[in-house]
Parts: C-alpha cells; sequence; structure tokens
C-alpha cells in the first residue's frame, strides 16, 4: 500500500507516513483472545489492512512467565496500533489482554461487541461509542449509603464492578433483609439495562439482598446490555455469580 498523500510506500498497510507525515487510518479495530489478537485498520469506513498477533500463553496468570508473556504479546498489538496513529481505538475479547494492550497505549479505547467487531464499527461510526473511565475503583464509589453487604466479599463485588472500564459511578442502595436465602454465599449479577444504559447489581448474602446502582458510559439500553454482559461475566471469574 502506498501513502494516499505523498505515494510513498508503506511498509504495512495503514501505516502512519513518515515521510509527509500522513495517517492512512483513522479507526483500528483490536479483536484480542488469550492467544492471537486481529489488528484491522479502517479507513473512511472501509477496511484498509489487518494483520494477526499470535502468543503461546505459559502457567497461569499470576506465574512470572506469564506475565512476562502477555506482556509481550501485547507488546507486539501495541506496536501495530502505534504504527497506525489512528484516531479512535476499537476493542473486544479478553479483558487480560485489553488490559495488558491498553497499559502500552495512550489511546482511549472504545469497546464494541458483536459477531463482525470490524463491520460493526464500520456501522457505528460517526455514532457515540462506549468512553472508557480510567480512574480507580474507589474514586466511582457514590451515595449515601456506606455500608455494603456481605463483607470482603461484597466489598468484592462493588470492585469488581467499579473496575469496569465503562462504569463511572456505583451507588449503593439500603440493604433488604426480607430476601429469599442463598445457601451459597455472597452472590452478585448486573440486571438489565435501563433506556439510559445504566444497570443495577444486586447482591445477596444469606436472606439479605443490598441493590446498588450502576451509572454507565452507555447511552441507550443497547449499549448497556453489553455492559451488563461485561459485569456479568467478570462477577463468574470472580466466583461471586454462579454460571
Amino acid at each position: 500500500m502506498d501513502c494516499r498523500q505523498c505515494a510513498s510506500e508503506l511498509d504495512r498497510p495503514g501505516d502512519y507516513c513518515l515521510v509527509c507525515r500522513t495517517a492512512n487510518a483513522d479507526a483500528v479495530v483490536l479483536e484480542l483472545e488469550r492467544d492471537r489478537a486481529t489488528v484491522t485498520c479502517l479507513l473512511d469506513g472501509e477496511v484498509v489492512g489487518a494483520r494477526t498477533v499470535t502468543t503461546t500463553p505459559e502457567g497461569s496468570g499470576s506465574d512470572q512467565n506469564a506475565v512476562v508473556e502477555l506482556r509481550n504479546f501485547a507488546g507486539l498489538v501495541a506496536d501495530e496500533v502505534q504504527r497506525k496513529r489512528p484516531e479512535e481505538v476499537y476493542v473486544t475479547g479478553d479483558r487480560a489482554v485489553i488490559g495488558a494492550v491498553r497499559g502500552q497505549l495512550h489511546h482511549e479505547f472504545f469497546r464494541v461487541e458483536g459477531e463482525d467487531p470490524v463491520q460493526r464499527v464500520i456501522d457505528r461510526q460517526g455514532e457515540p461509542a462506549l468512553e472508557v473511565v480510567d480512574a480507580p475503583p474507589e474514586s466511582k464509589l457514590g451515595g449515601s449509603h456506606s455500608t455494603l453487604i456481605g463483607g470482603r466479599a461484597g466489598q468484592r463485588v462493588i470492585y469488581t464492578v467499579a473496575g469496569h472500564p465503562h462504569v463511572k459511578k456505583v451507588i449503593p442502595g439500603p440493604i433488604d433483609a426480607g430476601g429469599a436465602s442463598s445457601p451459597t454465599g455472597v452472590r452478585a449479577k448486573a440486571t438489565r439495562a435501563d433506556a439510559n444504559g445504566n444497570v443495577r447489581v444486586l447482591i445477596r448474602d444469606g436472606s439479605s439482598v443490598q441493590e446498588n446502582r450502576v451509572v454507565t458510559t452507555a447511552g441507550d439500553r443497547e449499549l448497556g446490555e453489553h455492559v451488563r454482559a461485561d459485569l456479568n461475566e467478570a462477577l463468574v471469574e470472580a466466583e461471586l455469580q454462579d454460571e
């Protein structure tokens, strides 16, 4: 592929031209799995190039070799993005990989879902995307109710939810002691999104239930449902929800 401005040959399709300093991609879509990443670059709503980066995961997430391997994998993906210098970066896939790649880039990430994320981005370009809230979970807590149900496990629920990049604020609600008893300890679930894209997370501990309002960056129910599904997946992985 040649530069659209000066016709200089580019090393890879969509690369930023270092000769005339012209961008040849305005958006990048990252489809990130634990062992494979596809980096697709777009220009004016059309695919101009795609590249796949692979890795071989090592050990568990806490193993030092696995940590180094994930960091190196994320570095290769981040390098592909940096070569393009896009205006927007859309992402879907494995949260651990997303977090590792985000840590090596200064770009704002927008979440995209669906069976064909690239086409989804093309269809939605020009529409508002999901904003990422880059803030520590503790800074997202608000409201007048400071008591959390379930002790440390309940606190872990709230911090898991607040740690999501598309959550702006978590507002704990009052505790209702009249619910049905849960035999499996503290359990949590995000409910269906409302018309504004916000959800509620119900935490159950024994016969007590706490409803927590979650304000997201989604502007409608459809995008809010993507955040809800993400939150429930995170709660399952944290062993705070039954699959």
